[in-house]
């Protein structure tokens, strides 16, 4: 992974998930009333347009990427899409795209779609464990724990270290935004604690400075203003 000049990793923008469970949160309410898998969830309206302001940042920088590496969720396969749209339509040389099942988001199991509230109280035991085994290794039944996903991530980076003197970018979810924090910035469980939720369309960048990938700049929004 040292070998890459540079690594940009983005949440997808703002899914109708995202909003339902913002305005569950607002209106006090357990359900979010979305019936779909999460991994057919798309896009909200903002997210479409979130995705598309990212696509207008990615084409306008002087370097753009040589990958555009997406998970295969539906909502970020749109941002995906969006950023590749906005490069095609500089004339550019398209980036070459891998759609990589190790991106998508943490499974949740028998969590998914859940509130907090929803899951303390019809899964106490669950919310119990939560709190007892703590940020990293907590794994819902039939979900993943946190560090079961910078597994993938690890396996991820080791691939793209094969393919040296390239530029990445990652469409991805917030936990594998954190993730790829842990494993190339080598935090620990507390720094975890202290790091800002990931945010939709937010971008994240690690630059290669001495031989190594370091963190140039996190959770940016500044294109979607």
């Amino acid at each position: 992974m040292d070998a890459l000049l540079e690594l940009i990793a983005v949440r997808h923008g703002e899914s109708v998930a995202n909003a339902a469970f913002a305005e569950a949160a607002r209106a006090g309410r357990e359900d979010v009333g979305i019936t779909s898998r999460d991994a057919d969830v798309p896009l909200s309206p903002l997210g479409e347009r979130q995705s598309a302001a990212l696509g207008r940042w990615v084409a306008t920088r002087p370097d753009p990427p040589d990958l555009v590496a997406s998970s295969p969720y539906r909502r970020a396969r749109q941002t995906t899409d969006a950023v590749l749209d906005a490069l095609a339509a500089t004339g550019d040389r398209r980036p070459e795209l891998s759609v990589d099942e190790r991106l998508r988001d943490r499974e949740l199991g028998v969590l998914e779609m859940l509130t907090l509230p929803a899951i303390v109280r019809r899964f106490p035991d669950e919310d119990e464990r939560r709190r007892r085994q703590g940020l990293l290794y907590w794994r819902p039944a039939g979900g993943e724990s946190m560090m079961d996903v910078a597994l993938r991530v690890r396996a991820f980076l080791a691939d793209l270290g094969r393919e040296p003197s390239r530029r990445v970018l990652v469409v991805t979810h917030d936990t594998v935004v954190l993730m790829l924090r842990y494993v190339l910035e080598r935090l620990t469980e507390d720094n975890l604690t202290d790091v800002a939720p990931v945010l939709n369309g937010g971008v994240t960048r690690w630059g290669l400075h001495d031989g190594r990938l370091r963190l140039a700049s996190y959770n940016d929004t500044g294109h979607l203003a």
